[in-house]
């Protein structure tokens, strides 16, 4: 597991005052806000932020030190980092999104390997797995759920999957013709 753990990225600059718009990963958005100073990923540069408002899901911020534009728009695709210490102890077989990302992928029936998680995102229905399985190129989305997902072992890194390919249902025909 990482020391550092994401929990936002700036997306976009705001207005000419050096505000910006904030994609919390945090349960609440605002929760990014508790954690004090965020850094960037290789920690050479330490931000702290000040509420400003929501903006169409997002947080409106302003980082200290960031007066203009200019300055706002340099840190567009910036993800902010907290130390793993600093975050609230979880209960047994709770985990972070971020410890699923390079966890094995096993089969159910075979426990073999089959692929990597590469990411985990939220588009609004709900938590989905990127995984890049062995005999393929490119990845494939799985949703994280019973259905997909038979076990999590965060300890030894591993997700095993119960089905391997996403089960579409059938359009109902209109008889609308």
């Amino acid at each position: 597991m990482t020391d550092l753990v994401c929990l936002g990225k700036i997306v976009a600059a705001h207005g000419i005052k050096g505000e910006v718009k904030l994609k919390s990963f945090t349960a609440a958005a605002k929760d990014v806000l508790r954690y004090g100073m965020l850094s960037n990923k290789d920690e050479t540069r330490c931000f702290e932020l000040v509420f400003k408002g929501f903006l169409k899901g997002l947080l409106r911020v302003q980082i200290k030190g960031v007066d203009t534009r200019n300055d706002a728009e340099s840190l567009v695709g910036t993800e902010l980092y907290v130390r793993r210490d600093k975050l609230p102890d979880l209960q047994e077989d709770v985990f972070y999104q971020t410890d699923l990302i390079q966890a094995d992928v096993l089969d159910d029936k075979t426990l073999q390997k089959i692929g990597k998680v590469v990411g985990v995102y939220n588009f609004g229905a709900g938590d989905m797995l990127e995984i890049k399985f062995d005999d393929v190129k490119q990845t494939e989305m799985l949703p994280f759920n019973d259905s997909y997902v038979s076990d999590v072992d965060i300890k030894n890194k591993t997700v095993t999957l119960a089905m391997k390919t996403m089960n579409y249902q059938k359009d109902e025909e209109s008889s609308d013709a």
